[in-house]
């Protein structure tokens, strides 16, 4: 493949870029900082997301997008959701017409609630696009530990080529054709490690936790079907599989936001201690508001939002959860009738 970019220069972003030129693939790696760009390029190390973390010389960093991206087949974007729409403006004003374009980036536009893919048809719309989700804890994959992915695409091209390309002894790539379940299970699962990491934070157990997991993964499924994906989608890696790591360790910066909020820090106290962008505390809003317009019943989104926007008491907010949640344990083959008829008055 004549070439390959990655652009986002977080540590995510990071280990893409090394899995690929270890397959022997040329990787331009797009950063903003210049400082950054020079760690790379004399001491093949990001010393700022992944220090000690030894980069291969096929890695090439730099600030220019034009050069990041001209001519390149497959280009990975890697950057927060924020700034998502902004950085693939520069993307297209470079790429080639029918670049792939695959998103890893898990979160929802504020304003608009449209995920990055949706943001890279509006932007790209000749292009081809996939997304790339699952339970990928940066450092791990770093530490070569075994980890799974999952690209997901309406185009078998864009599949099979990022499953090549990515690869590796350590990590297994897998393939899904409902881009919008993957993408939307790999954004809700960061509201549901808030509050396992606020649980945690405030001494409830593995009992807790457990509960918490299985009726989050209930209410993004819930959402999901709501919206057009298939349910069935978040009993895999990127729904499920993420919503498991993210909920159970300190690892993922979701999980600490919910142990900061969970000790007494205010958001804004909890997002600096953190000090990386936890795309969580933005799609608890978003997914908040578009549930109430739609009438999807999610307590456990709305009991964070509320922590976290209303200033409401976490111990009320728990308490309000237990008396109100559905009783029905699995709704997966349940009809809308029995989901109804099984909620608690």
């Amino acid at each position: 493949m004549s070439k390959i970019s990655v652009i986002g220069g977080g540590s995510f972003g990071t280990v893409i870029a090394n899995i690929i030129a270890k397959n022997g693939h040329d990787v331009l790696f797009w950063m903003r900082s210049d400082e950054l760009v020079d760690q790379v390029n004399q001491n093949h190390e990001n010393t700022q997301y992944l220090p000690g973390y030894e980069l291969s010389e096929r890695v090439v960093a730099t600030e220019d997008m034009e050069t990041a991206v001209t001519s390149a087949a497959v280009i990975f974007v890697a950057v927060p959701s924020n700034s998502f729409r902004e950085v693939v403006k520069q993307v297209v004003e470079f790429a080639a017409a029918d670049a792939m374009l695959v998103s890893t980036t898990k979160g929802i536009e504020a304003g608009t609630f449209d995920l990055m893919s949706q943001i890279l048809r509006e932007e790209a719309p000749e292009a081809k696009l996939g997304v790339l989700s699952g339970p990928n804890l940066a450092n791990e994959i770093a530490a070569n530990h075994l980890t799974g992915t999952v690209i997901a695409s309406n185009n078998e091209e864009v599949r099979e080529t990022v499953k090549d390309i990515l690869r590796s002894d350590t990590f297994r790539v897998y393939t899904n054709d409902d881009m919008f379940g993957v993408e939307l299970g790999g954004s809700l699962k960061n509201i549901y490690a808030i509050i396992a990491g606020l649980a945690a934070q405030i001494g409830m157990g593995y009992n807790t936790n457990s509960m918490l997991v299985t009726r989050s993964l209930t209410e993004m499924a819930r959402f999901g079907r709501e919206l057009g994906a298939d349910p069935m989608t978040f009993l895999g890696l990127a729904g499920v599989g993420d919503l498991v790591v993210t909920c159970s360790t300190p690892l993922s910066r979701n999980y600490r936001i919910g142990q900061s909020l969970g000790a007494g820090k205010t958001i804004e106290e909890a997002i600096a201690e953190v000090g990386q962008v936890a795309e969580g505390v933005n799609t608890v809003k978003q997914v908040k508001e578009k549930a109430d317009e739609l009438g999807v019943y999610m307590p456990l989104a709305t009991g964070i939002y509320k922590i976290i926007y209303e200033k409401e008491s976490i111990r009320n907010i728990i308490s309000s959860l237990m008396l109100g949640e559905q009783a029905l344990d699995v709704e997966f083959a349940a009809g809308a009738e029995k989901i109804l008829n099984g909620s608690e008055g």
